[in-house]
C-alpha cells in the first residue's frame, strides 16, 4: 500500500541556509533544462532527453563560473532536470499547459532527496549532502529534528521524498 505523509521539520540555522541553497539550485537546475528544451524546439531541433542534459548540466558545473553547484548534492539538480523534461513532454501530450519558468517569489523552495541515501529516526531526519566529512555525517549534529515524533514508519520504502517551505516551516512528504 502507498501512503503519502507530510511531516514538519525543525531545522537550525546552518540547516535552514543549506536547504534555501538546495531549493535554489533546484529551480536554477529546472529552469537551465526548460531554456535548452525551449532553445533546442525553437531552432527546429528535436526534444532532447534528460540523460543529455543531465550530461551538459555536469559539464556546466564543473565550469569556474558555476562552480558553487558543486557543494550541491548531484540528485538534487538531476531530478530537477527530469522534472523540467516530464513538464515538456506532457505539454506537447497536450496533458498540461506550457511549463513555466521558476521564480524566486513566485514559486515555492522545494528539492528531492534520493530516497536511497535518505535516513529516518523515531525523532530526526539525514538529508543527503548536508555534510562533506564521513565523520561528521555519522553525528547526530547533521539530523533535522522532526516535529511529528514517529509519525514516519522506519525501514520502509519511500517514494519520491521532497522537502518543501511554505514561507514559514519547511516540510518532508514522503
Amino acid at each position: 500500500m502507498v501512503k503519502a505523509i507530510k511531516v514538519m521539520l525543525i531545522p537550525n540555522n546552518v540547516q535552514k541556509t543549506k536547504m534555501f541553497q538546495y531549493a535554489g539550485a533546484s529551480r536554477f537546475a529546472y529552469n537551465w533544462a526548460l531554456a535548452r528544451e525551449k532553445e533546442s524546439y525553437e531552432k527546429g531541433g528535436k526534444f532532447i532527453s534528460d540523460s543529455e542534459l543531465r550530461k551538459e548540466f555536469t559539464k556546466l558545473r564543473h565550469s569556474d563560473e558555476y562552480a558553487w553547484l558543486l557543494n550541491i548534492s548531484n540528485n538534487v539538480t538531476k531530478q530537477a532536470i527530469k522534472d523540467a523534461c516530464t513538464a515538456y513532454k506532457n505539454f506537447f501530450k497536450g496533458l498540461q499547459k506550457f511549463p513555466r519558468f521558476k521564480s524566486r517569489k513566485r514559486s515555492m523552495p522545494k528539492f528531492y532527496q534520493d530516497n536511497v541515501k535518505i535516513q529516518f529516526s523515531n525523532t530526526h531526519v539525514k538529508l543527503e549532502g548536508f555534510s562533506s566529512s564521513r565523520k561528521a555525517n555519522k553525528q547526530k549534529k547533521n539530523w533535522v529534528r522532526l516535529a511529528e515524533h514517529g509519525r514516519i514508519p522506519i525501514d520502509v520504502q519511500y517514494m519520491n521524498p521532497r522537502i518543501s517551505f511554505d514561507g514559514l516551516n519547511w516540510w518532508i512528504s514522503v
